[in-house]
């Protein structure tokens, strides 16, 4: 009867062999280093054989003579089965060994209340054989619920998973048997040593709880957990999260300088940690330090260009992943960078904006190549999802560049393609209709209606564009033709308030939220600027003041329009007009460069110059003083 109910000497030894060939198998295949579909293959082989091995082993009651081996086939099989994201598959595995090996110690137990079944078995636990086994299968519950995000039940047993660590540590239940110098095959073999996987998911453990508290607002309990771990064995990867983390923790807090220096130390420990790199430039530009903040995009963008690498395993057979234990929202939104292609987007626009024309002009090339590609770059980090601007705005962002750097012809023939992609789906006429409900702008217009919004007035500045290029090429008549074309097609577009028929905008209807009336105003009144001041080249001074006027009646803040006004009204004799009118200008506000709703919108930087030292003179000569507060010429910089 014994015979029936318990398995001989043989049978065991024949278990044994069984799941010490699968081990060995396992670690050839991992000792290549290469995820080819053979091995894939070769790990579910494996995984089913140890599954079909351990419903042997339990087809038997349970008892001592093999609770041994059972548990460390089950160990085997759990680990298949996390490695793979099978959790729930796992847990049941572990619930299950966890309620036979109480059986067998004739421990007290609650089957439905697990913490309770763990609490009892580490205390039922006798001989240290067993006792070393349970830690093991601990090991991998903790690594499930760390990789299901269970934070909370992690932390009601903080005191038994810190024994665990302790225990494994010091020596007790190691995988002394991965040692192939002391290997013997009545041994059964672990996949991973659960002294390694302690010491993985204790780091691993700080970094989720880390970052889990940083985005509730508990930036002084993560940091002090952060800077612990920091000196915790690990892989390099993990040590660099930590400084990061502690780096995002003291941005927080409000301590830039030092959240810089932990950044620093994750780059320093881990070459290829791009957050750091990302959390770096995102300080350099709060702080306002433009030059540094364009350098850290310049490395952020390399970084992300190179090639992917596969991080270098943990020495033993097998293992669970940082990557597949460390998967919160709250961690994934710490880690996340923009794609390379929005990185070098940012790099180009922050360039030409400062003053690096050159250096912006060959990135915007360079990304408009890239998007032309078939091979797009990738990368293994965290990406975040921001869209780019579409395709024809980023040649009209390429185009400004390139008139900056005084390369009429190349903006030209960028404009050509954004006007020859756009020209034919224009409609007659579009009308625009007000937002009386915020939630409204969503579904105003529907798709088909905002798209030939954008395509008018992606079309009116290609325009305008060409129209400054030629008034850089001082060919007047074909400048007054194609400002002219901008404005007729700008005038195509109507604003429905509600209650009133459809008009033309005019600059009260122009709201913040409103970013398609604010393009459409800023167009209407450069352009019209932009005719009005070559109506001044040809002497037709009439047509230019009528221009200039109605451009500030739609752009008040139209700096090069106020000043050719002035500058028209003086020509024409009505003097005394013309100092008030530059009184008035040098007055108002005008955008900065950063605040500009797109590259493309600023007045233009080159074309006819008008000196603010020269016209404060006629004023002077007209017996009217200025201001004594009145800004110097440097604090009015005068560009078009």
């Amino acid at each position: 009867m014994s015979n029936k109910m318990h398995p001989t000497s043989s049978l065991l030894d024949g278990w044994i062999q069984e799941n010490n060939e699968l081990v060995n198998t396992l670690r050839k295949e991992r000792g290549e280093d290469v995820l080819t579909g053979d091995h894939n293959k070769t790990h579910l082989r494996c995984s089913s054989e140890f599954h079909k091995l351990l419903r042997k082993i339990q087809g038997i009651p349970p008892c001592a003579d093999h609770t041994q081996l059972e548990l460390v086939v089950v160990y085997n099989v759990c680990v298949c089965s996390a490695s793979q994201s099978c959790f729930s598959e796992a847990e049941l595995l572990l619930v299950q060994a966890v309620e036979r090996v109480l059986q067998v110690t004739e421990g007290d137990h609650d089957a439905s209340d697990h913490l309770g079944l763990w609490k009892s078995l580490l205390k039922s636990a006798g001989s240290i054989a067993l006792k070393s086994c349970v830690l093991q299968l601990l090991c991998l519950q903790w690594a499930i619920w760390l990789a299901t995000c269970q934070l909370k039940t992690i932390n009601e047993f903080k005191d038994e998973l810190s024994s665990v660590v302790e225990t494994l540590c010091a020596g007790v239940g190691g995988d002394r048997r991965s040692d192939t110098g002391r290997e013997s095959s009545d041994t059964p073999l672990l996949l991973m040593d659960p002294r390694q996987l302690s010491e993985l998911l204790q780091i691993c453990t700080f970094i989720a709880q880390g970052a889990e508290r940083l985005s509730e607002g508990q930036s002084t309990e993560a940091l002090t957990g952060l800077q612990t771990a920091s000196f915790l064995p690990a892989p390099r990867t993990l040590v660099a999260y930590t400084h990061l983390l502690s780096g995002s923790c003291l941005a927080h807090m409000a301590r830039p300088q030092m959240a810089l220096q932990c950044f620093r130390k994750a780059l320093e420990t881990d070459s290829r940690c791009v957050s750091a790199l990302y959390q770096s430039m995102l300080i350099y530009r709060q702080l306002g330090n433009t030059q540094a903040e364009i350098q850290a995009l310049h490395l952020l963008h390399s970084t992300l260009m190179l090639p992917c690498t596969i991080d270098p395993a943990l020495p033993g057979a097998y293992r669970l992943s940082p990557s597949l234990l460390l998967c919160s929202q709250s961690l994934n939104s710490l880690l996340s960078v923009p794609s390379a292609l929005s990185v070098l987007h940012s790099l180009a626009l922050k360039c030409v904006i400062h003053g690096r024309v050159s250096e912006g002009v060959e990135n915007y090339l360079d990304l408009l190549a890239a998007l032309h590609s078939e091979n797009q770059p990738t990368s293994q980090v965290h990406v975040e999802v921001l869209p780019l601007p579409r395709l024809p705005e980023l040649y009209l962002e390429a185009g400004s560049a390139l008139l900056m750097a005084l390369r009429p012809s190349d903006c030209m023939a960028l404009c050509d393609e954004v006007i020859s992609s756009t020209l034919e789906l224009l409609p007659e006429k579009v009308v625009i209709e007000e937002q009386e409900q915020k939630y409204e702008a969503e579904t105003r217009g529907g798709p088909e209606g905002e798209d030939r919004v954008e395509m008018m007035l992606w079309a009116g500045a290609a325009y305008l564009l060409q129209g400054h290029c030629y008034t850089h090429l001082k060919d007047w008549k074909q400048a007054v033709t194609h400002y002219t074309r901008c404005i007729n097609l700008l005038m195509r577009i109507r604003f429905k308030q509600s209650g009133f028929p459809p008009q033309i905008p005019s600059a009260d209807m122009v709201c913040k939220q409103r970013t398609d009336l604010c393009t459409l105003q800023r167009l209407k009144g450069l352009s019209i600027a932009g005719r009005g001041i070559s109506f001044t080249q040809t002497d037709q001074l009439k047509e230019a003041l009528r221009d200039l006027q109605l451009s500030l009646q739609a752009l008040p803040e139209c700096l090069s329009a106020g000043l050719w006004c002035g500058e028209v009204l003086w020509r024409l004799g009505r003097r005394s007009e013309a100092a008030a009118c530059w009184e008035k200008t040098w007055s108002r506000t005008t955008l900065s460069s950063e605040t500009c709703p797109s590259v493309y919108l600023q007045e233009p930087q080159t074309g006819p110059l008008l000196d603010s030292t020269k016209l404060r003179c006629r004023i002077q000569e007209l017996g009217l003083t200025l201001p004594a507060n009145r800004k110097t010429k440097g604090e009015y910089p005068i560009t078009y």
